[in-house]
Parts: structure tokens; C-alpha cells; sequence
């Protein structure tokens, strides 16, 4: 029989990118980072997220319907254990604006996303949204495996 620890332990095998989902209320920026990220769909073009129903960034995104994902590089570390909880304190510089939307400043894409379904799912919530608008950009990703952040060799 497994246990919570060993289910946690199983998943953290799989390693993942690492995204920050910001959205704005009221001219209040909400963001969190996220993990429980994947594309859905090429036509429409359709995202996913799964954000835990105790957090705020949650409601935030029930009520504005909209949110933005920043794809982090591997340089951002710092700004993923900001939006984790991890960190309390980070610069103001750290965010950009796309389309009037709060991004992450110099991560590796922006995903400028509109809420199409949602799904509560245990403890979770899913947002299958689609991506009205996007930037691309040259770089490395920061990646977390294991219950730690890594990073991916240029060769």
C-alpha cells in the first residue's frame, strides 16, 4: 500500500519545467509558482495549469478569468522561490508587462492565457485555458526534479 510520501516521492521523478502564473485584480498583482504545467491543445491552442484550491491565486483567477505563465530560465531561481513561498523578499524589477499583464521580466516565454474550462479535482483546481497571445524568447530553462532546482548544459 503506498503512502503519501512515496506517491510524493514517485512524482517528484518526473522532472519539470517551472512557471510563474501571475494575474491582476483590481491593479494587484497575484502570482505563484507552478510546475503543473502542459500544453492540451495545438488547434485551439490550449494550456493547462492545476493550482491547490487553498490558494490565492486561485480565487484570484475564478474572478479575473484571465492569467498570464511566465516560462522561467534557469537563471530565476530566485523569482520561482519568491512566488513558492520560499523567499519574502524580491526586487519590484522582477516583473515586465505583456499586453498590460504582469510577466516575469526576462523568462523564456509569456503566455498570455483566457480561462476556456475549469475543473476541481481532489485538491486541486484545473484551469484549461486558451493562449490569446505569447512571446518567445533564446535561453535555457530552469528545471525542478527530485524537490530541487536544476539546470540544463549548453553544449
Amino acid at each position: 500500500m503506498m503512502n503519501e510520501r512515496q506517491y510524493r516521492e514517485a512524482m517528484g521523478k518526473f522532472a519539470t519545467g517551472v512557471t510563474v502564473v501571475t494575474t491582476l485584480d483590481e491593479e494587484e498583482i497575484h502570482g505563484m509558482t507552478a510546475n503543473a504545467f502542459m500544453s492540451v491543445s495545438l488547434h485551439p491552442q490550449l494550456v493547462l495549469i492545476s493550482i491547490d484550491q487553498k490558494a490565492m491565486t486561485l480565487r484570484k483567477i475564478e474572478k479575473t478569468g484571465v492569467f498570464a505563465i511566465s516560462i522561467l530560465a534557469n537563471t530565476q531561481k530566485q523569482a520561482s522561490k519568491h512566488f513558492a513561498g520560499q523567499l519574502q523578499e524580491i526586487d519590484d524589477k522582477v516583473f515586465d508587462w505583456f499586453n498590460d499583464f504582469p510577466v516575469i521580466r526576462q523568462a523564456l516565454a509569456y503566455l498570455l492565457c483566457r480561462v476556456h474550462d475549469t475543473y476541481a479535482v481532489g485538491d486541486h483546481t484545473l484551469f484549461i485555458a486558451e493562449v490569446v497571445d505569447l512571446e518567445v524568447k533564446d535561453g535555457l530553462p530552469l528545471v525542478f526534479y527530485q524537490g530541487r532546482y536544476h539546470q540544463l548544459e549548453d553544449k
